[in-house]
């Protein structure tokens, strides 16, 4: 999977794959961790990369890649706390955009 980035999000609509680019991107994880996420995967309060400041810079770069809209009142540790978790809500969000 390592391979396939960076692909342009204009691309691929495949959530997990600008997920592990605006990871990439944003915190500056190596490909290879990146890549190594899975499903259960810990994202905060897991990576030290990903502390409350990083959290604004990741939700606005996946808002601006995915054209949707998180709400603050979206924002909880549940949503958080793992790559699935955060992969779910970004695909209902898409959904529902």
């Amino acid at each position: 999977m390592a391979s396939k980035l960076p692909v342009p999000v204009a691309e691929s609509g495949d959530i997990d794959l600008v997920l592990r680019q605006v990871l990439q991107d944003v915190l500056g994880l190596s490909t290879e961790r990146v890549a190594e996420l899975d499903t259960d995967s810990g994202l905060f309060g897991h990576l030290p990369e990903l502390d409350s400041m990083a959290v604004a810079g990741l939700l606005t770069e996946l808002e601006d890649r995915l054209d949707i809209l998180i709400e603050d009142d979206d924002v909880d540790g549940e949503m958080l706390e793992t790559f699935g978790a955060l992969a779910a809500f970004l695909a209902a969000k898409r959904a529902d955009a």
